[in-house]
């Protein structure tokens, strides 16, 4: 099994892939519901539904930890903290707007 993400001598595709700086913490993932499910409802089709993702999502306690990993980073697609890219996109500018 790998190490925590982003820990290149433990994964050495980390630093391949370049998604995550040494500096992120990510062993919130560890605790994360989404992990213990199957992927594809996080990730649904155009158009598809999102209630199954965002249900496991209401129950998830590193929750707030994945919405603002995903908006940290930018993510563009999946079910993250129980927001679609689009909600994700929407707290993003209403937030940008307060501060």
């Amino acid at each position: 099994m790998w190490g925590v993400v982003g820990d290149s001598s433990e994964n050495p595709l980390a630093e391949l892939w370049g998604l995550f700086k040494q500096d992120d913490d990510v062993s919130w993932q560890h605790k994360a519901l989404c992990s213990q499910t199957d992927p594809e409802a996080f990730f649904p089709e155009k158009g598809g539904s999102t209630r199954d993702a965002k249900r496991v999502c209401a129950q998830c306690e590193v929750r707030e930890q994945c919405l603002k990993w995903a908006i940290d980073h930018d993510e563009r697609f999946g079910i993250w903290g129980g927001m679609s890219e689009r909600e994700r996109r929407r707290y993003k500018k209403e937030h940008r707007e307060r501060a």
